[in-house]
This record gives structure tokens, C-alpha cells and sequence, in this order.
């Protein structure tokens, strides 16, 4: 018996049943997991947007996934208000960690500027970018950053940038 079927024997799921009996708990976190994405205000069009990333846990049966490291699972649907259509070129998603050691492209925005996405990242930073029209996909934006933001682990962070020590506020980069 593999470890997946001992799971789901002692969900009290057995031959005969789908695992789409389960209950699953709501995987829908609470407003406080959602990241503000703010301007650059560096592409024309781009002055009063505005945006949120939602978090979520994955979907499963048993409550929440978790990534093969252990990681939660996390989906993410991303929007964009106020954002005027590019006059050149397509805004694309990223998401990448907070020190650029990683980047995965999500993909363009629709026509909506919504797309949605996932990652097993516990801290990372939302990129919205303005890339050329024809351009390859590549491992990296190669445009300018329309918007972005940080999730509220990333977010957690020694002093040693604040009080005595700051050179410069979080306020001048977006984040409160």
C-alpha cells in the first residue's frame, strides 16, 4: 500500500470512493494575506494603477497542500486596476525571491490584466513588467517594472535599516 493510499484509507475514504467526497477546509486565506502591488510610476499609463495579489492555499482534500520540500502550496490570482493598455509591447507577471536568486515567469496579463499562478515560496516579491512585443520568453524581465510587491513574510526583517541606522524609509520604495 503506498503512503497516499494509507492517507486516504485513514480519511475514511476506500475502494469505490473519489477523493472528491472530502470536505476540504476553505483555502482561502484571510485579506491580511493579500500583496499590495504599487507603481513605479516608470511606463506611461502606469501613474494610478493599482493592484492585489491573492493568496491562497492550494486545494486538497486534506486541508492544504504542501510542496515535496514541505512547503505550503500557495495559489495567487493577480490584479490590476487603473492600468492603461500598452501601447507597445505585453505585461507580464513574475515572481521572483527577495534576494533575485530565482525568477519564474506567470505569464502575460489578460485582457483584464488578471492572471493567476502558483509557488511554494514562503517570501517573495511580485513583478509586473512591460515586455517587447515578439520577445522570447525569457528567464528574466528584460523591460522596465510596472508595478510591485512583497509578501507579508518577506516583509519580516532585521532593524539594522530603521531607527538609528536608516538610510532610507520602506515608504520610499512603496511598502509601509
Amino acid at each position: 500500500m503506498t503512503f497516499a493510499t494509507l492517507l486516504l484509507v485513514a480519511a475514511g475514504i476506500g475502494p469505490g470512493s473519489s477523493v472528491a467526497e472530502c470536505t476540504a477546509v476553505d483555502p482561502v486565506g484571510p485579506a491580511y494575506y493579500a500583496i499590495e502591488l504599487v507603481t513605479t510610476r516608470r511606463v506611461p499609463g502606469s501613474y494610478m494603477a493599482t493592484g492585489t495579489a491573492s493568496v491562497s492555499y492550494a486545494a486538497s482534500p486534506f486541508g492544504i497542500s504542501l510542496a515535496e520540500d514541505g512547503s505550503y502550496a500557495l495559489d495567487l490570482s493577480i490584479g490590476v486596476e487603473r492600468l492603461a493598455a500598452a501601447r507597445t509591447g505585453t505585461y507580464v507577471a513574475w515572481l521572483t525571491r527577495p534576494d533575485l536568486s530565482e525568477v519564474v515567469r506567470l505569464g502575460p496579463l489578460d485582457a483584464e490584466h488578471r492572471i493567476t499562478g502558483s509557488t511554494a515560496w514562503n517570501k517573495f516579491l511580485v513583478v509586473i513588467s512591460l515586455e517587447p512585443d515578439g520577445a522570447a520568453p525569457g528567464e528574466r524581465w528584460t523591460g522596465p517594472i510596472v508595478l510591485r510587491g512583497m509578501s507579508r513574510s518577506g516583509k519580516m526583517h532585521t532593524m539594522a535599516g530603521h531607527g538609528p541606522f536608516q538610510s532610507e524609509p520602506c515608504a520610499t520604495f512603496g511598502y509601509r
